[in-house]
């Protein structure tokens, strides 16, 4: 196989409000075993994850004039992982990388982040601290939501300290996020969390969008099995 060289212009930090109403289930219910990230990736459909063994999908971004995109396949159950570039393929497990693994995983990690943040919220427990307000200003709809804030631990990872503000309505769909780095106050990036679709069960924002519309982040090719 090829040596995968990928793009890194438009590679983003691990990491972000809809015109369409997702579809959502049936409206979670706080209680004491559930904490909000918790209940966010539920709303999103976490229990189903148990059934995916893959999932294909293109990372797009549109960014002023200039389009980048690379694809990827993902054999969760064995955590195969096949990374499509152009004509150039590279195929690793990763819990057995190679430097040249390692440095295309860091592009998988942040591409599956922004498909799967909030199953994320449970996957991540342990390494992150998070806060929760009942009443904010989204930054771009201006809607009151609420907002969890959580931030990264210092060590580990490839994106050490860095900071996430996800904003959602009472059925904890997420509808607008703020990445800031190294938990600066300044926003990083904010974009949308739009053009929902319900796959197995499992709700996927497949669009994401600055509000000045200088940015377009967005999945094609979604198949899960």
């Amino acid at each position: 196989m090829k040596t995968l060289s990928l793009v890194s212009i438009f590679v983003l930090a691990i990491f972000i409000g809809c015109k369409t109403e997702p579809k959502t289930p049936d409206t979670v219910e706080a209680t004491p075993e559930k904490n909000i990230p918790e209940l966010i990736a539920d709303a999103h459909g976490l229990a189903n994850w148990k059934s995916v063994n893959q999932i294909d999908f293109m990372f797009n971004v549109d960014r002023d004039s200039i389009h980048f995109e690379r694809s990827w396949v993902w054999k969760t159950k064995k955590n195969e992982v096949t990374a499509i570039s152009g004509a150039d393929t590279l195929t690793y497990n990763r819990k057995s990388m190679d430097s040249i693994a390692q440095k295309t995983n860091g592009g998988f990690i942040n591409d599956k982040y922004w498909l799967l943040a909030p199953f994320n919220l449970v996957w991540d427990a342990g390494n992150y601290s998070f806060g929760h307000s009942l009443s904010e200003k989204a930054p771009i709809s201006g809607e009151t939501m609420q907002k969890l804030t959580i931030v990264y631990a210092n060590d580990g990872g490839y994106t050490p300290g860095d900071a996430y503000d996800f904003y959602f309505k009472d059925d904890y769909i997420i509808r607008e996020w703020t990445y800031r780095k190294a938990n600066q106050e300044e926003p990083s990036l904010t974009t949308t969390w739009e053009d929902y679709t319900e796959i197995n069960g499992m709700q996927i924002s497949k669009s994401h969008k600055k509000a000045d519309g200088s940015f377009h982040l967005y999945f094609t090719q979604l198949k899960v099995q």
